[in-house]
C-alpha cells in the first residue's frame, strides 16, 4: 500500500450516529493517519480525503466521481451489509477493495423483523392508543388472525432471512422461502429443513404468505420488484415486513394497498426516501409500523459495525486482501 509521510491514510466520512472511537483507535494502533470528515457532501469528501487510501463511509454515497478523484485509494470499508449506496463497478475499474459488515447484525435484524411484524398483525398501534377511558371497548376494523394458522413467506434465505424463519416460524402454521442464488444442495435442503422452511417459488411465496418479508440486497433487478402487480398477485389482508432496503418496495403502490385494503398492513424498517419528507404517506398510520432504520442496532453491533470497519483496512494492509470483500478488483 501506498504511504503518505510512512503512513497510510484512512478517512472517516459521516460518522453522526456512530461513535468512530473504536475504529479510529484500532486504526492507528496499525500505524493509520486517521481523519473524520463529518460529511456525505462528495465536493467535500474529495477535498478532504484526497490522500487517503481508505475511505470508511457511514451513509455517504461513494460515486464514481468521489472514486475517480482520490488517486491513492485501495479500499472503501462499509459498516453495513448492504453496498447500494457504492459505486462498486467503478471502484473494481480502479482497482479499489469495497467491504462490507456481513452477518454482524443477523440476530437483530431477524428479531428486529419478528417484532414489528408482530406490532402489525397484533394491530398494535390501534390497540395502545384505544387503550384510555374512553376508546377501551374499541375494536379495529378487523380481527387480527391466529399466527398459527397462518403462512409465512421469506423472500431472501441468507444470515437473515434463515434466522427469521427459525425464530418466527414456530408461531406460524408454514414459513414458505424463496432465493434464487442459494444453492440446492443436500446440505442446504436439510439445514432448512431444521427450521422449518419449505423452499419454492417466488410465485408461489407471494400467492400464499399471509406475512410476506423482505431479506434482499437492492440491485437493478429487485429495485421496486414489490410494485402494484406483486401486490396485487398477494392475498387479500396480507402483510408486507421489509428491513431490508426502502428501495425494493414501490412506496405508492403499497400505500394505494393499504388504502384500499388489500393489504392490511406494513412493518418497515426502511424507507425509499430517509429521513421521509414531512406528510410522507407511510407515517403516523395505524396499519403501518414503522422504524427509523434501526433494525440492526444494538449494544452489541453499535461496537462491531465501527471494529469490522476498520479491521477490513488493517487486513488489507497486513495481508493484502481484506477480510469481508464484495468484489475482486483486478490485481
Amino acid at each position: 500500500m501506498t504511504e503518505n509521510a510512512g503512513r497510510p491514510v484512512a478517512v472517516y466520512t459521516d460518522v453522526e450516529d456512530t461513535d468512530p472511537a473504536p475504529g479510529i483507535a484500532l486504526l492507528e494502533e496499525h500505524g493509520f493517519d486517521v481523519r473524520v470528515l463529518g460529511t456525505r457532501d462528495a465536493a467535500a469528501i474529495i477535498a478532504g480525503a484526497r490522500d487517503a487510501e481508505v475511505l470508511l463511509p457511514g451513509y455517504a454515497p461513494i460515486t464514481r466521481e468521489i472514486i475517480e478523484a482520490l488517486p491513492k485509494l485501495k479500499l472503501v470499508a462499509l459498516m453495513s451489509m448492504g453496498f447500494d449506496y457504492v459505486d462498486v463497478e467503478a471502484a473494481e475499474e480502479r482497482g479499489v477493495w469495497v467491504t462490507n459488515v456481513p452477518g454482524a447484525a443477523t440476530e437483530e435484524v431477524a428479531t428486529h423483523a419478528l417484532a414489528i411484524l408482530l406490532a402489525v398483525v397484533r394491530q398494535l398501534r390501534f390497540y395502545t392508543a384505544s387503550a384510555n377511558p374512553v376508546d377501551w371497548n374499541e375494536r379495529a376494523p378487523q380481527a387480527p388472525p391466529r399466527l398459527s394458522e397462518t403462512t409465512l413467506g421469506i423472500v431472501g434465505l441468507g444470515k437473515i432471512g434463515r434466522e427469521l424463519a427459525r425464530v418466527a416460524g414456530p408461531l406460524f402454521g408454514r414459513v414458505l422461502g424463496f432465493d434464487p442464488l442459494l444453492p440446492d444442495t443436500p446440505e442446504v435442503r436439510s439445514a432448512l429443513d431444521r427450521i422449518g422452511v419449505t423452499r419454492t417459488s417466488l410465485e408461489e411465496v407471494r400467492r400464499s404468505a399471509d406475512v410476506l418479508s423482505l431479506h434482499l440486497p437492492l440491485t437493478p433487478d429487485t429495485e421496486r420488484m414489490i410494485d402494484a402487480e406483486f401486490i396485487g398477485e398477494m392475498p387479500g389482508g396480507a402483510v408486507l415486513v421489509n428491513v431490508s432496503r426502502g428501495a425494493l418496495v414501490d412506496d405508492a403502490a403499497l400505500v394505494a394497498a393499504l388504502d384500499s385494503g388489500r393489504l392490511s398492513g406494513a412493518a418497515l424498517d426502511v424507507l425509499g426516501e430517509e429521513p421521509p419528507a414531512p406528510g410522507h404517506p407511510l407515517l403516523g398510520r395505524d396499519d403501518v409500523v414503522l422504524t427509523p432504520h434501526i433494525a440492526y442496532f444494538s449494544a452489541r453491533t453499535e461496537i462491531e459495525y465501527v471494529r469490522i470497519q476498520a479491521q477490513n483496512a488493517v487486513t488489507l494492509v497486513e495481508r493484502g486482501r481484506p477480510d469481508s470483500p464484495v468484489n475482486r478488483p483486478p490485481a
